[in-house]
C-alpha cells in the first residue's frame, strides 16, 4: 500500500513544474476506487475544476476496445479471428502479397504488414471543424488525395499508394491506425449493429462505465457529460491555447474516439487484469480477455505488442499498457495481468510522455528511464509449456534459454550476429520505434513509455497535448 498523501504531494508538485492545466487519474483496487488524483481545471477561463467524473479522449486506448469487441464475436462463434481482411472487404489488397494473406488477428496485432501512412492525419486535417490555420494543417489538405472520410477510401489508398508492404502478414509489427479502421468495419459486419452499439452493450454497460462512450466528434459526449467534459489544451510556439475543436476522423473511429472518465477507465483495466471479471460476475469471457493478452501472445521482458495493448514481464509481473494522443488528449493506462485485484496501471498527462512517466515515478519510487523498443515477435511455438493460468508460466521453454520464434515457419531464428553474417536483417530480432508523424497515428511519438511496479490500476487523462 503506498502512501496516498506522499502521491498527492509529488504529482502535485509534478502539473506544477510542468504547468500542466489539467490531470485526472484512478487507481482501482479490491473494493473500487482506491485513490483518486485531480488536477487543476478544465476550461480556458479556468474556473471549472477536474475531477473523476470529467470527460476526456482517451485517443488510441480506444484500439483495445475496438479488439475486445472482436474478441468477444470470436468467443461466440460470430468472427474467426483468422479469417482474410477480403472475407469482408473483396477490395482489400496488400502490394506483393496474396490476397488472402491478411487476416482479422493480424490487423488487431498490427502484423498486417500495412506501411505506415498518411490518411489518419489527412481525415483528421479534412474533417475537423475550427483548427486554426498551421503548416501542418495546409499541407495535409494540400497533400490528401480526398476527405479520407470512409472506409473504402482508406482500402483503396492502401491498394494503390504505391508503399511497399513490410513484410509477410504475421511477420513485422508495425503500428497502423489504417488497419484498426478496418476492424472497426469488420466487427460492424459480424456483429450485425454498429461498433459504437455493440461496444456499449458489451462492454461500456456491463461494467458500469456510465460516462463513457465511442463519439466520433464530440455531440454525444458532450450530451453524455452533463457538461463536465474537458476542453482542449495545446502548446505553440511556446504559448498555450484553448479551444473546443475536437477531432473529427469518421472512418477511424474504434482507433481513438472513445471518451470516458479516469474512474471509468479504471474500472476497464481492472476487467482486463481480472480475465472478465467485475464486482464478482463474469462480465466479459474469460476466453475473449486471453485472446487479446493472454496466452496466445508472447511473453518476454521485452515490450510485444498484443490486440490494442502491449505486454511484457516486469518485476515478476506480467504488465498490459497502451497510451493515446491526439489535439488536447494525452492519456495512459496499464494493469497487472492475472493478478486478480491486485492491480495497477499508469497514467495520462498534459503533455505526452513526462506526464506518464511522473506517476509511473512515483509509483515505482524511482526515476529509473524506460526502454523503448518491442519486443520479439514470437507466437507461442512447440518448445513452449502450456500450464495453468499462470501468464509468467505460460511461455517458458523446456530446460533452455527461450527462443524467438518465426511467426509463419516455427523454429528458432538466428541470433542478430548470424543474420548479419547471412546477409538478412534481423527484424524479427529487433524493433525500432517510428516517430509520430512517421506513423501517422493516434498517440505514438514513440513506444509508450515504460512498465510499473505497483499493485494497483490506475489510469488518467489530461488536456494538454502538443502535436496532432
Amino acid at each position: 500500500m503506498f502512501d496516498s498523501s506522499k502521491l498527492d504531494a509529488y504529482l502535485t508538485g509534478l502539473c506544477q513544474a510542468r504547468d500542466l492545466p489539467g490531470v485526472s487519474a484512478a487507481i482501482m483496487g479490491p473494493d473500487g476506487l482506491e485513490y483518486a488524483f485531480n488536477y487543476g481545471f478544465r476550461d480556458g477561463a479556468f474556473t471549472r475544476p477536474v475531477d473523476n467524473y470529467t470527460l476526456f479522449g482517451v485517443a488510441s486506448m480506444s484500439k483495445s476496445m475496438t479488439a475486445l469487441c472482436a474478441c468477444i464475436l470470436a468467443c461466440e462463434g460470430r468472427l474467426d479471428l483468422n479469417a482474410p481482411v477480403s472475407d469482408f472487404f473483396p477490395e482489400f489488397e496488400l502490394a506483393g502479397q496474396p490476397r488472402e494473406a491478411a487476416t482479422v488477428r493480424t490487423l488487431a496485432m498490427h502484423t498486417a504488414g500495412i506501411p505506415p501512412m498518411e490518411p489518419l492525419e489527412w481525415s483528421i486535417a479534412m474533417n475537423s471543424e475550427g483548427r486554426s490555420e498551421s503548416d501542418w494543417l495546409r499541407e495535409m489538405k494540400r497533400t490528401a488525395p480526398n476527405k479520407m472520410e470512409t472506409i473504402d477510401q482508406i482500402i483503396a489508398y492502401i491498394a494503390h499508394c504505391g508503399y511497399n508492404t513490410l513484410g509477410a502478414p504475421g511477420e513485422v509489427m508495425s503500428y497502423s491506425n489504417e488497419g484498426y479502421a478496418i476492424l472497426s468495419y469488420i466487427v460492424d459486419q459480424a456483429a450485425g449493429v454498429p461498433l459504437e452499439q455493440f461496444m456499449q452493450a458489451r462492454i461500456f454497460d456491463p461494467l458500469g462505465m456510465t460516462r463513457t462512450i465511442l463519439d466520433n466528434g464530440v455531440k454525444a459526449a458532450r450530451a453524455l457529460s452533463g457538461g463536465n467534459i474537458t476542453s482542449l489544451f495545446e502548446v505553440e510556439d511556446g504559448q498555450r491555447t484553448c479551444d473546443d475543436c475536437w477531432s473529427v476522423l469518421p472512418p477511424f473511429r474504434g482507433c481513438a474516439m472513445v471518451k470516458s472518465t479516469s474512474r471509468d477507465m479504471a474500472a476497464y483495466y481492472r476487467m482486463i487484469a481480472n480475465m472478465g471479471m467485475h464486482e464478482g460476475k463474469q462480465a466479459i469471457p474469460a476466453h475473449a480477455v486471453d485472446l487479446l493478452v493472454g496466452r496466445y501472445h508472447p511473453l518476454s521482458h521485452l515490450m510485444t505488442m498484443c490486440m490494442g495493448l502491449n505486454k511484457r514481464e516486469f518485476a515478476g509481473h506480467v504488465v498490459c499498457e497502451h497510451a493515446g494522443g491526439l489535439h488536447g488528449v494525452s492519456s495512459k493506462g496499464a494493469l497487472l495481468l492475472g493478478e486478480g485485484l491486485r492491480l495497477r496501471g499508469a497514467l495520462q498527462s498534459g503533455r505526452r510522455g513526462y506526464g506518464r512517466a511522473a506517476l509511473r515515478h512515483a509509483l515505482r519510487g524511482d526515476g529509473a528511464s524506460a526502454r523503448h523498443e518491442y519486443g520479439l515477435v514470437h507466437p507461442r511455438g512447440p518448445r513452449f509449456q502450456r500450464a495453468a493460468y499462470d501468464p509468467r508460466a505460460l511461455y517458458r521453454p523446456r530446460g533452455r534459454a527461450e527462443h524467438p520464434v518465426h511467426p509463419l515457419r516455427g523454429g528458432r531464428q538466428p541470433s542478430a550476429r548470424h543474420a548479419r553474417r547471412r546477409g538478412s536483417a534481423p527484424r524479427l530480432l529487433r524493433r525500432r520505434a517510428l516517430s509520430r508523424r512517421q506513423a501517422g497515428c493516434a498517440g505514438h511519438g514513440r513506444l509508450p513509455s515504460g512498465v510499473f511496479d505497483s499493485r494497483r490500476t490506475c489510469v488518467g487523462r489530461s488536456r494538454r497535448h502538443a502535436g496532432v
